[in-house]
């Protein structure tokens, strides 16, 4: 078993590492806890300056997350199930608006009790932008013509 523990370690921080995706974790407060060379890629911000700091770093929409936040924290329980990929606006260091793409896992210890979430983000910025102009490039070819 300790073989297989070590391991399993050995993997987690292989790919806490290597991962082009960001992994950020935070406490049931919403303090960064766990800051990826993928997060610092995607947001700006090197691990000294995300690490102890609140998710609002990198979260344009406050009030929207924050409550969601609060009801998993307090219930231990999601309404998305493991694997959904969800989508969502995120805010880099310079101020530019992403969307990203993310998965949650709900960070419990061995007694079921919440200590905090992870997620796992992927900036689909340039394919959001992209899809965005192609459905207008469509919805102007379909347009009927101006009675002008």
């Amino acid at each position: 078993m300790g073989a297989e523990m070590d391991l399993t370690r050995l993997v987690a921080d292989a790919i806490l590492s290597a991962a082009a995706d960001a992994v950020v974790a935070s406490d049931r407060e919403g303090i960064i806890r766990v800051w990826n060379p993928g997060a610092e890629r995607i947001f700006g911000h090197r691990a000294d300056e995300a690490l102890g700091q609140p998710l609002d770093l990198i979260i344009p929409e406050r009030p929207r997350h924050w409550d969601g936040f609060h009801r998993v924290t307090a219930t231990g329980e999601s309404h998305y199930g493991a694997g959904d990929l969800l989508s969502v606006p995120g805010l880099r260091k310079d101020g530019q608006r992403i969307s990203l793409e993310f998965t949650i896992v709900l960070l419990k210890d061995e007694r079921g009790q919440m200590q905090g979430l992870a997620a796992v983000m992927r900036d689909v910025t340039s394919r959001f932008e992209e899809i965005r102009g192609l459905k207008k490039k469509l919805a102007d070819t379909t347009a009927p013509p101006s009675p002008h």
